[in-house]
């Protein structure tokens, strides 16, 4: 964004300050707005978008801090600065709680508060330049809903699409949250039957008798309770496709049952004489070993063969870490939207915790950690206490830290994921600049050229 289009605004019961800023920034080539109070502040953000406001902490009507507090409710992405004459440790501690990017004391040095805007809007920069980059990371190593960056799982993925477009039948292995129903929804969206329907059944959840008839359909009196004749799934899929979950659980009479209906691609109904053509794609999923099951007599070798025209394995979690990243994000977006809740991202340290855990429930089990530290959540990062995950025994490192090293790599972590901005990461240590500005000199942590501070 060029300085022009770059647009700040003054909010200063005193008009030579408003006068003598205005003239300042301008001739640094920004555009501003003044406003002679705090609730004209608050009213010009409302009418309009605002990148930076400059505001004074006393002011007749409503003060700095209530500007503060409502403009961050309404454009928490703005940057505001407070104004004061009157500095003290709580009125800085206070405006960072509240969000303030930073807060400069009257008089100010008009080098000063160019050099601060310039900090600013280089951060502003930055973070638009991240959500670009994030967006087109996500466009990269997405499958519809899907995500990856493991090599492994990318090649999983480009043989999906390639077997989308076919008719073939695909069989779909991995553990149980690994994704086997998405990525078969993913397949019927980029296959020729998109439009057509899609049916999920999970073979797992019924007993023989029930997943037959809603699997094949069945006519009025074929059973107690078949008051009339009802459709099956493969009925319900005609032109589609249907997904077949947990198809290692199904019986051996359906396994021959099954076997038929893929040879001959016609089914009878339960209780019926009459066998009726249809046209599905079949794609069916299981987290058992099939080949260890056929060698137990307990899956039929025909039926697998039928089924394992294209082979699609999904690794679990644990073997790729490097998408939890990546999948902490999309997941986060998503739960902020369902439950009305923003939060920004996972604390350096909520994410050394999530990168830690061995995920036995895979992605499924990850949605919910998350879920749940946005519920308890208290402010925009999930730290690690949100997360409710604790390392298994077998995690733990051999040689625990001191209390004093966990508080100096946190504060470096926090430090680093700022950029080296003191401001922004006393507030998420929820702790003043001085204080901070202390444990820095104390734990050695020096600033390099990028800004971001590390052990000397």
């Amino acid at each position: 964004m060029s300085k022009k289009n770059t647009r700040i605004l003054l909010v200063d019961d005193e008009e030579i300050v408003r006068e003598s800023l205005s003239g300042w920034l301008e001739k640094d080539g920004y555009t501003i707005g003044t406003a002679p109070d705090g609730l004209a502040g608050v009213k010009a953000v409302e009418e309009g978008r605002w990148s930076i406001l400059l505001v004074d902490l006393k002011m007749p009507g409503i003060d700095g801090l209530e500007v503060l507090r409502r403009v961050k409710e309404k454009s928490p992405e703005t940057a505001v600065v407070i104004m004061t004459a009157y500095a003290t440790i709580d009125t800085a501690v206070n405006a960072m709680k509240l969000g303030a990017f930073d807060y400069i004391v009257k008089p100010f040095d008009p080098e000063e508060v160019s050099l601060l805007v310039e900090k600013i809007v280089a951060q502003q920069a930055l973070v638009r330049e991240n959500v670009i980059l994030r967006k087109a990371l996500k466009r990269e190593y997405r499958f519809h809903d899907l995500v990856t960056k493991s090599p492994a799982m990318q090649g999983t993925l480009e043989l999906a699409r390639t077997a989308a477009r076919s008719p073939s039948t695909i069989l779909v292995l991995g553990e149980s949250g690994t994704g086997k129903e998405l990525l078969a929804r993913a397949i019927h969206a980029e296959s020729p039957r998109h439009d057509k329907p899609f049916v999920a059944m999970s073979c797992a959840s019924l007993t023989e008798t029930l997943l037959e008839s809603e699997l094949f359909g069945y006519e009025k009196g074929s059973f107690t309770g078949a008051n009339g004749r009802r459709e099956g799934k493969f009925a319900a899929a005609s032109g589609g496709t249907l997904f077949l979950d947990e198809i290692g659980d199904i019986s051996p009479k359906l396994q021959l049952d099954l076997l038929r209906v893929l040879e001959e691609r016609r089914v009878t109904r339960v209780g019926g004489t009459e066998s009726m053509p249809v046209d599905v794609r079949i794609i069916a999923a299981t987290n058992r070993d099939l080949s260890k099951a056929i060698a137990e007599g307990r899956f039929r070798e025909d039926l697998f063969y039928r089924l394992n025209v294209i082979t699609l394995t999904l690794a679990p979690l644990r073997d790729r870490k490097e998408d939890i990243p990546l999948l902490v994000d999309i997941l986060l977006e998503q739960l902020a939207v369902e439950m009305k809740k923003p939060v920004e991202g996972v604390s350096p340290e909520g994410m050394a915790l999530l990168l830690a855990h061995s995920w036995p429930g895979n992605v499924r089990e990850l949605r919910n950690v998350l879920e749940r530290g946005v519920v308890v959540s208290t402010g925009p990062l999930l730290l690690p206490g949100d997360l409710g995950l604790t390392l298994r025994g077998e995690e733990v490192p051999s040689h625990p830290a001191s209390l004093a090293e966990i508080e100096r790599q946190h504060i470096a972590a926090v430090l680093k994921n700022t950029g080296g901005n003191v401001s922004q990461a006393a507030r998420i240590l929820d702790i003043d600049r001085v204080t901070l500005y202390s444990k820095i000199h104390k734990f050695g942590l020096k600033r390099a050229d990028d800004g971001v501070f590390e052990p000397a």
